[in-house]
């Protein structure tokens, strides 16, 4: 008998083929889900599948039938593990899957930042290169990223693939464990507070815990270099956001790059929006990770997910 499957946020995989997974079962996915909509329309699933629509034990409690979360992402946040575990439930994600696009975009974005691509793009696109006397144009200072000091926040998968595209651009690596396991690595190992006096470019990758909820704040922003650049690929929860608003208008930090918001999508009354020196700040809206080649790796993995349950059942 083929298990019933409902995806409950489609639209997160930017319209990717899902062929390989409606094969697996009886099939229904939705664009989107609002959280009391969750219960009802996985009444009758034995896996369920869901990007960010959460899961809560209220909702899991409502699901007997339900045998399969699979997380079409790497973290499982939105998950309440505790429930899904006392009602017999497994839950996979999908790990390693962007290591490589969201790897790329933190050095993307630490070059955009030290060649003020947005500025001098809108320089040109605006007519005034065209109505310039002169051949070149120096109102932003440029930098470049080879001899820089890169500091890496959380050495998993996507912070030590960073940590080797830096070092392939000519920078000198140090990281700092946000987990506190002491493990042999390539790059040396710095206590927080040193890392942040230390680095150039400092880069988030860990995830959104209890020990970095709030992890840079107004005191570790005072510890960077005037002329240091921050980038925030993890998880919004890790920076605070009205101090880097602040440290960012003052000059505390030359720069910031951020993909992720403390609430998503970023709330209209953020202090990151109104900004009196908006080229200091580069931002995306979470989808450093959404390449289509990532986004292909994904759906083999909730494929081999829900295959490799099946193989049990």
């Amino acid at each position: 008998m083929q298990p019933k499957i409902v995806f409950l946020d489609e639209y997160s995989l930017a319209g990717r083929d899902l062929s390989a997974v409606k094969a697996l079962g009886d099939y229904t996915g939705y664009d989107m889900t609002s959280p009391d909509e969750a219960a009802a329309r996985c009444a009758e699933a034995e896996i369920v599948i869901t990007n960010k629509v959460r899961l809560d034990a209220a909702t899991i409690a409502r699901l007997p039938r339900l045998r399969l979360i699979c997380v079409a992402a790497t973290g499982v946040n939105n998950i309440d593990l505790t429930a899904a575990a006392e009602h017999g439930i497994e839950v996979r994600n999908a790990a390693g899957y962007s290591t490589h696009s969201v790897a790329e975009t933190t050095l993307g974005a630490a070059i955009a930042l030290l060649r003020q691509t947005v500025y001098y793009d809108e320089f040109v696109k605006s007519g005034r290169y065209a109505r310039s006397s002169r051949l070149f144009c120096f109102d932003r200072p440029l930098g470049q990223l080879h001899g820089r000091r890169w500091g890496i926040v959380g050495l998993g998968a996507i912070g030590r693939e960073t940590a080797r595209l830096a070092t392939a651009f000519g920078c000198e690596v140090r990281y700092h464990s946000t987990s506190g396991v002491a493990r042999r690595e390539d790059y040396p190992a710095l206590p927080l507070d040193e890392l942040l006096a230390w680095a150039d470019v400092v880069s988030i990758h860990s995830p959104l815990d209890a020990r970095t909820r709030g992890l840079i704040g107004a005191a570790q922003l005072q510890r960077m270099k005037p002329s240091a650049l921050l980038v925030n690929v993890a998880r919004g929860g890790i920076v605070d956001e009205a101090a880097l608003a602040e440290a960012l208008d003052s000059g505390r930090i030359a720069g910031a790059a951020l993909d992720v918001f403390s609430s998503e999508p970023i709330a209209a009354d953020n202090p990151l929006l109104a900004l009196r020196n908006p080229y200091r700040l580069l931002v995306s809206p979470h989808n450093a990770w959404a390449t289509g080649e990532a986004i292909d790796t994904l759906i083999g993995c909730v494929v081999r997910n829900i295959e490799e349950y099946l193989d049990r059942r």
